[in-house]
């Protein structure tokens, strides 16, 4: 069926898509082409500074994490998604990093695993594809694979690329996730949004351990999400005052971007008491598995404990059994 299918055919395809889209919990879907020949030049340009630290999986691939049709030949399409996070409860977050008591874990981590319910949701966006056309070649991926996701959704007008690199969108700020079908359906490309930042930098000025070196890029070296997520050694030295009671990510940046003044901050608070067993229990208690794993959790426990105590930490454990997280975090997307 889908070589018979004409233009006003696949638009009425694409307009239907971003229909389901929406129907299955999306707060925003469009449909980009493969062609990302300016965000490889500059990708590769960032790995020969070696901004991407002990990150070696941002190199690994060769060209198919700009080249679609290269990780999976035949695409020429990618639909990609935007899923909100936004936990329920809200606070101050500066009222939660200036409290000696409370440790402030990046809000992306305190809701559900975004990997199940991306992927569950996209699967079953394709799977409506695939009953209104017949079959059709497709993969999901959420941040499951060499894909530039940033790219992708800026190309097909879901926001545009913050000068914190995280894309951004008007009425929510970067406070969402995103995913993407690979599909060899030759539906109509959406068009780029334009960017919305001037000359604001506010992103650049609010980083704790001014991570944003320039305009549009990180040194992930220095980024307080890779420095408690991914490196696998201790914290430099001369970093670990930066940062405050941040034990599992930042989101400075995020609070300070154009759209974010629109959206109440939320917070979840781990006071200093509960860094022991109890909060092992209250944390096991809340609705859905969280992104991070059990064996995270007994690290940053410890982390948190030590934090909360006034202590620096040396993250000698961390270095000797690094727990296996489930995700990256958000500030390294690319």
């Amino acid at each position: 069926m889908i070589g018979f299918m004409h233009e006003t055919d696949l638009a009425r395809l694409a307009q239907q898509i971003k229909q389901w889209g929406r129907e299955l919990g999306f707060a925003g879907v469009g449909i980009a082409d493969g062609d990302l020949s300016a965000a490889e030049t500059g990708l590769l340009a960032w790995l020969d500074q070696g901004f991407h630290g002990e990150m070696d999986y941002m190199a690994a691939h060769g060209t198919k994490r700009s080249r679609p049709d290269e990780l999976v030949p035949g695409t020429i399409r990618i639909i990609s998604a935007r899923l909100d996070y936004f936990p329920p409860m809200a606070a101050d977050p500066h009222a939660v990093m200036a409290d000696a008591d409370a440790a402030y874990l990046s809000r992306y981590a305190l809701g559900r695993d975004y990997h199940k319910v991306l992927r569950n949701r996209l699967q079953r966006l394709a799977e409506k594809i695939s009953a209104a056309v017949g079959e059709h070649h497709f993969r999901v991926f959420t941040d499951s694979a060499p894909v530039l996701e940033v790219a992708l959704a800026e190309k097909c007008g879901l926001g545009w690329r913050g000068k914190h690199t995280l894309l951004l969108n008007r009425q929510h700020g970067s406070w969402f996730f995103l995913g993407e079908i690979y599909t060899d359906l030759p539906l109509p490309p959406d068009a780029p949004e334009a960017d919305h930042c001037g000359t604001c930098q506010a992103c650049i000025d609010v980083c704790p351990t001014q991570a944003i070196i320039a305009p549009y890029l990180l040194d992930a070296r220095r980024c307080i999400s890779y420095l408690t997520i991914e490196l696998k050694g201790s914290i430099p030295l001369e970093l670990r005052p930066l940062l405050g009671n941040r034990i599992y990510g930042c989101d400075d940046c995020q609070w300070c971007a154009r759209g974010t003044a629109l959206r109440r901050p939320p917070h979840w608070r781990i006071s200093k008491s509960e860094t022991g067993s109890t909060m092992r229990g209250c944390w096991n208690c809340l609705p859905g598995a969280k992104p991070i794993s059990t064996n995270g959790w007994r690290a940053r426990r410890s982390a948190a404990s030590a934090m909360s105590a006034g202590c620096v930490i040396s993250q000698s454990r961390w270095a000797t059994r690094r727990p296996r997280l489930p995700f990256r975090p958000r500030s390294m997307h690319t």
